[in-house]
């Protein structure tokens, strides 16, 4: 056998079954027959009469040919570069060495999105961060995962907008609300949901001791329009506040910032980033919409820790991550035991390594229950 076929021939033989399996878990067949039949059904007569409907088909058609192009292209590069390799022609080794090396790094990518083939994975995320146990110290920790999320989100070109935030009295947040908008969000954002822990010296310490705080993140699928979700008034408590800001023209004269109590479960939605009381009202109701959808696909499929994860209270013994700051430095997740030493860096945004350990245990059923861990 030739150095050649050593050295691409196998992996690029590797890639070409990998890819194919990877096509056949995602139905990527099944999804380009779909395309067809909503193509036929843009050619009715009357597919425009109701135009709203019309453009969530639209959008489909486009979500899917995206996914089916990006499969049937690598697909093909796959299967060309693997007769080029066959030929054994010396003169072109050079241009398919670095052919296969991008496909390699392509396909490795790909696979991890073929992990995010939930039914709302590709959506929109509305992401909640809120002060636990700790008092300063908690709400100070909150402000710090709300940066390493804004780092993140910029690190992998999503947008961010701040549905709602209450800062703390001394330091800090106390809660937070950010939409986080691109493909894949929720699908990625899906591993932080839960309680983080954090253990430092505490800067709002005079004596300089070890302190320990935790702060829960929440996590909904953003997808506003397609729910169709009827929220009757009696229902409903609509309470009106000023909205806070930085000071000078930031902060709104009059009371336009909106909270949602819906009083048969007890959630309380708020939205104080528009410029109106009125859209401040239908961005919370949209969130509000969003809560209540996930509350009840949990109880139709039975799955209340799959996506946002059990109602647990932000402290001790339901950790799913830990961030050691003293006396070592080390971040260790609890249900996968990814870990990385490097705080700084996870704390400014690094983590899509979590994000991967995590997808890969939840499709291998490998997940572990989060707990406490008195070593990190």
């Amino acid at each position: 056998m030739s150095p050649m076929e050593n050295n691409l021939i196998t992996p690029l033989e590797g890639m070409q079954s990998e890819v194919a399996e990877l096509m056949a878990r995602l139905n990527i067949e099944g999804k380009a027959a779909q395309i067809s039949e909503l193509e036929q059904q843009t050619a009715a007569p009357d597919f425009w009469s109701d135009s709203e409907t019309a453009q969530k088909t639209m959008q489909e058609i486009s979500r899917l040919k995206t996914e089916v192009e990006h499969w049937t292209s690598l697909r093909d590069r796959v299967n060309d570069a693997l007769e080029l390799a066959l030929l054994e022609d010396e003169g072109i080794n050079a241009e398919l060495v670095i052919e296969a090396e991008a496909l390699h790094e392509t396909v490795e990518r790909m696979s991890l999105q073929a992990l995010l083939s939930g039914p709302y994975d590709f959506e929109n995320a509305i992401l909640a961060i809120h002060a636990g146990a700790g008092g300063t110290d908690s709400q100070d920790w909150g402000q710090m995962l709300e940066r390493m999320y804004l780092r993140w989100a910029e690190q992998n070109q999503y947008k961010v907008e701040i549905i709602e935030r209450m800062e703390g009295e001394e330091a800090g947040l106390k809660s937070v609300t950010m939409s986080i908008k691109g493909d894949y969000a929720y699908g990625y954002l899906q591993s932080e949901q839960g309680v983080h822990r954090l253990v430092r010296i505490s800067p709002f310490d005079a004596a300089r001791r070890r302190h320990t705080s935790f702060t829960k993140v929440e996590l909904w699928p953003d997808i506003q329009g397609e729910i169709e979700i009827e929220i009757s008034d009696k229902d409903l408590r609509i309470e009106t506040y000023r909205s806070s800001g930085a000071g000078g023209q930031n902060v709104q004269k009059n009371d336009t910032a909106v909270r949602l109590i819906h009083i048969p479960t007890g959630l309380v939605v708020s939205c104080q980033n528009q410029r109106s009381q009125t859209q401040n009202r239908e961005r919370a109701m949209q969130v509000l919409k969003s809560r209540l959808f996930e509350m009840e696909r949990k109880k139709r499929d039975d799955q209340l820790a799959v996506l946002k994860g059990e109602n647990v209270t932000a402290e001790w013994g339901n950790q799913i991550r830990s961030y050691v700051l003293h006396p070592y430095h080390l971040v260790k997740d609890h249900r996968t035991l990814y870990e990385d030493g490097n705080t700084d860096a996870v704390l400014d945004g690094r983590l899509t390594p979590f994000m991967e350990a995590y997808l890969q245990a939840k499709v291998n059923s490998r997940l572990l229950e989060p707990a406490a861990d008195l070593d990190a």
